[in-house]
Order: structure tokens, then C-alpha cells, then sequence
């Protein structure tokens, strides 16, 4: 018997409830993209106390700090001087023993919303965590926009401030940018400060003025493409990446080349060959196995790795002078990139 797609609710459809003043015990917002996890914290939080009750009545913690423990003794409490008392865990996602949050939902006070932000990937399903979030409250997957629909927010989000985009200055904020929307919403808010007073369009010319090539951002969004081996996105990538002659930096972009192929090298030894096996095989969290290894190792032979890695090692050396011939480091990441993908 086939079993019916889970589903969570959109940002938008959250966002809604939020603002009709209905709310719920618990709220665990999770996914890949940053931007929506924090828009709807700062909200909850806005909406359910006054800058003043927060003083008294607002408990944020971190995963990388704080216990389960101690989360879960904070929900107990009761609010002073306010209808509620909220309780914020932030970076869930390197708390230890996660699951243990279960306990909260033994003895809830009716009082309490706890706010549960799961950064850079999902909630496992198959665990009980989860599903009583889903039974008690909001659980919410912050999905990362497809390229072809950033134009679209930019637009929307510039519309919302008075002001218009042309549609090829719109899609090259996408190429320069990336799809993180938490990079492109801080470049749309430099574009803003920088218009002329007045003015109302913003132009290609005023983009490629004000904002900048995300290296960092550019570097992971590479290996992402890489893994999945599209073609046309990891070019246009390297290309953006390598014209940025201020930013880019040939050695550490190999570093984090050689680093991925031989963890997937790796991975081809896993006894086991599940998100859940790969994951403890190479010591890292099984979203990343999931997101990066697995399709990885769907795209690439061993033995095609093995050569890769070794085109790497080449590659370093050239750039550092040895058998070059003066070529250019653009022109050598252009090169290894081709290399990998055919």
C-alpha cells in the first residue's frame, strides 16, 4: 500500500498564522535555507512578546552550548508579567542528543512555545521527534529556491520597497550571488542604500557597481553541482568564480576540491552504503551524505575519482609555478573544472 507524501506547511501559509495571532505550542523550523528559519523566529518571537516582556520571558539557546536538559527545564517555567514564555533554541542542528527533546512534550505548559531553528538540513523522519512536532505544532522545511525563481524574489522583495528591477540586472544578481537568500537579500539591501535619492529603477550598470562575486558562497554552491555533475551550473560557476581576480584564490579552492573527491573516495569503502552508513563511515552528518556524497558517488566511477584527484594534485602544482608554461590560474581551474566533468 502506497504511503501518502509528507508534506509541511509554506513560509507563507506559517507567516499567515503567525500574523491572525494563532499560535502553537512548539514550532521547529528546519531546512537548508537559512533566510525563511530566521524570518519566522524574529516573527514568533515579535508577535508573542513585547520588547519589554522579553526581558523576563524570552530564553534563547544554542545547540553548540547549551543541554537538552536545560532547554526542556526552561519550558517548564512560567511567564512573568506576559501572557507567555517563549523558548528559543537556536543551531539544533549540533546539539547533542536532539532527540531527547522529546521530553518537552510529556508535560507542556500550555504557556510555553518553544522554537526549535534545525539549520543545513532536515529533521529525520523515521524518529519520534519529528512527528510530535507535527502532532503538537508546526514543522516547517525551509527549502532552498530554485535558480530560475530568484529573478522572482528579487523583484518582490525591491517591489515590497517602492522600487523596480530590470530583469537582466534581476537575474544577475542570481548569477553573482548564488541562490542563499540571506546573501541576496544583504546585497538588495546595499543596492537600496546606494540609489540615488528618488530613483526608483534599479539598473544592470548599478548592480555590477554595488554588488560583489559571494566567494564563499560560490565555492560551496560548486562542489553542490559538482557532486550532481551539472554540467552547465558548475561552468557558469567557475566562470563567475575565477573573473573575481580580487577574491579568487586558486590554492584554496583546490584544498576544498581535493578534500570532497577523496572523502568520496572514501566512501566507495563504506560497509554500508546508507546516508545513515556513509555518514559514520566518513565522520560527518548524514544530510551531507545525503546532499553531497551520495549523488556524488551516483555520478562518478572510482576509478574516475582516483584520476580527478590526481588532476588536483597537478593543478596545485602548476599554480604553484612547477611545469605552468604561464598559464594563468583562471585558465588552469577552467581546465580541471572540464577535466571533472567530462
Amino acid at each position: 500500500m502506497a504511503t501518502a507524501k509528507q508534506t509541511t506547511p509554506g513560509y507563507e501559509d506559517v507567516v499567515r498564522e503567525i500574523m491572525s495571532g494563532k499560535f502553537h505550542p512548539v514550532y521547529c523550523l528546519m531546512g537548508e535555507e537559512d533566510y525563511y528559519i530566521d524570518k519566522i523566529s524574529d516573527l514568533l518571537v515579535e508577535k508573542l512578546l513585547t520588547p519589554d516582556e522579553q526581558a523576563f520571558n524570552l530564553f534563547t539557546f544554542y545547540g553548540t552550548e547549551a543541554t537538552v536538559d536545560a532547554v526542556v527545564s526552561a519550558t517548564r517555567g512560567f511567564p512573568m508579567g506576559a501572557e507567555r514564555l517563549v523558548v528559543c533554541l537556536k543551531e539544533a542542528q549540533n546539539m547533542k542528543q536532539l532527540e531527547k527533546l522529546e521530553l518537552y512534550f510529556a508535560q507542556m505548559q500550555p504557556s510555553t512555545v518553544l522554537i526549535i531553528c534545525h539549520k543545513g538540513g532536515n529533521l529525520d523522519r523515521r524518529k519520534k521527534l519529528p512527528a510530535l512536532v507535527e502532532k503538537f505544532g508546526v514543522l516547517f522545511e525551509s527549502k532552498p529556491l530554485r535558480e530560475e525563481r530568484i529573478p522572482g524574489f528579487v523583484a518582490t522583495y525591491l517591489k515590497r520597497k517602492g522600487l523596480v528591477i530590470e530583469q537582466e540586472a534581476a537575474t544577475m544578481i542570481g548569477d553573482l550571488v548564488g541562490t542563499k537568500l540571506s546573501k541576496v537579500v544583504n546585497e538588495l539591501e546595499k543596492l537600496c542604500v546606494g540609489l540615488p535619492a528618488g530613483q526608483t529603477m534599479v539598473t544592470k550598470a548599478q548592480v555590477l557597481a554595488t554588488v560583489g562575486v559571494n566567494r564563499d558562497f560560490n565555492i560551496f554552491e560548486l562542489q553542490d553541482a559538482l557532486a550532481k555533475k551539472d554540467v552547465s551550473q558548475a561552468t557558469k560557476i567557475a566562470r563567475i568564480m575565477a573573473k573575481d581576480e580580487r577574491e579568487f584564490y586558486l590554492p584554496a579552492t583546490l584544498t576544498m576540491l581535493f578534500r570532497f573527491f577523496s572523502q568520496l573516495m572514501l566512501a566507495y569503502y563504506a560497509p554500508e552504503k546508507s546516508p545513515t552508513g556513509i555518514a559514520n563511515w566518513l565522520g560527518i552528518r548524514e544530510w551531507q551524505a545525503t546532499k553531497n556524497v551520495m549523488p556524488a558517488m551516483k555520478s562518478y566511477s572510482g576509478v574516475k575519482v582516483m584520476n580527478i584527484i590526481s588532476k588536483i594534485r597537478e593543478t596545485d602544482a602548476r599554480c604553484k609555478g612547477i611545469g605552468n608554461g604561464g598559464v594563468s590560474s583562471a585558465e588552469l581551474f577552467s581546465e580541471l573544472i572540464y577535466f571533472i566533468l567530462h
